[in-house]
């Protein structure tokens, strides 16, 4: 009798430690909103390849995942929509610096009903309500600001903007109709649209390069299957994914 109990026992804790490694390779993302289709393709694609392998994702404003990451949330690797807020968690000494590249690379539009005669910068000025993305936290409305700002066209619109807590809020407010038009990543526009058009691409000139940039946290940077996510992040297949949702990778 207390072989078996003891037997039990053994298989109990067998058990046990096999549901230990089954999540031992847990991958905490956290992910710029814009990203959330070509993180989530890239993630399922590497799973199928290390079947142990989870990953858990998180999704939001870069600003506001910067926060949380420095405020303590498990993060492996951050996903930022701009090089400010990865600078910052670089600065708190919470990222590996030996593990921090260029993901991709982006560029900022106008969208808006099909109707809407709008076709430049200046025309936004002439709209009721325009969506932006919370400047603070949000990198798509500090493009869009700065954009604005050396267009000299900030002052006229500061009463009609309507900050959005991401880039996909900015998109969903233009297609319920509830602002007339909104500045959103060309990406989004194209993977996410369906009742408003892209209406005109930013100037260049306007605003820096859109890059996002991707690190390992210092507890991604002790992990193996982190670090070779984050070494398939630099394949060819993984730049294939990216391309696929309308990024640009070099």
């Amino acid at each position: 009798m207390k072989k078996t109990i003891r037997g039990i026992f053994i298989i109990m804790a067998m058990l046990a430690l096999l549901t230990v490694s089954a999540h031992a390779a847990d991958i905490n993302l956290s992910v710029a909103a814009s990203l959330r289709e070509a993180v989530t393709e890239l993630s399922a694609n590497f799973s199928r390849k290390n079947p142990t392998t989870k990953f858990i994702n998180n999704f939001g404003a870069s600003g506001a995942l910067a926060k949380q990451i420095e405020n303590g949330a498990p993060a492996d690797l951050f996903f930022s929509a701009n090089q400010k807020w990865m600078d910052y968690l670089k600065a708190k000494n919470l990222l590996d610096e030996k593990h921090i590249s260029i993901f991709a690379f982006n560029s900022l539009v106008f969208v808006g009903r099909p109707d809407l005669k709008v076709k430049t910068i200046q025309d936004v000025t002439t709209l009721e309500k325009v969506a932006i993305g919370s400047p603070k936290s949000v990198p798509a409305g500090e493009y869009a600001m700065a954009a604005l700002t050396r267009a000299g066209l900030d002052k006229k619109l500061e009463n009609k903007l309507v900050m959005a807590r991401d880039v996909r809020e900015c998109l969903m407010y233009a297609e319920r109709g509830e602002v007339s038009g909104a500045f959103v990543y060309k990406t989004d526009a194209l993977q996410m649209a369906k009742k408003v058009k892209i209406l005109f691409d930013i100037p260049q000139e306007l605003y820096s390069e859109v890059t996002y940039p991707v690190g390992l946290t210092m507890s991604g940077s002790t992990k193996a299957d982190a670090v070779a996510f984050y070494n398939y992040l630099q394949t060819a297949e993984a730049k294939g994914i990216l391309a696929k949702y309308g990024f640009v990778t070099k």
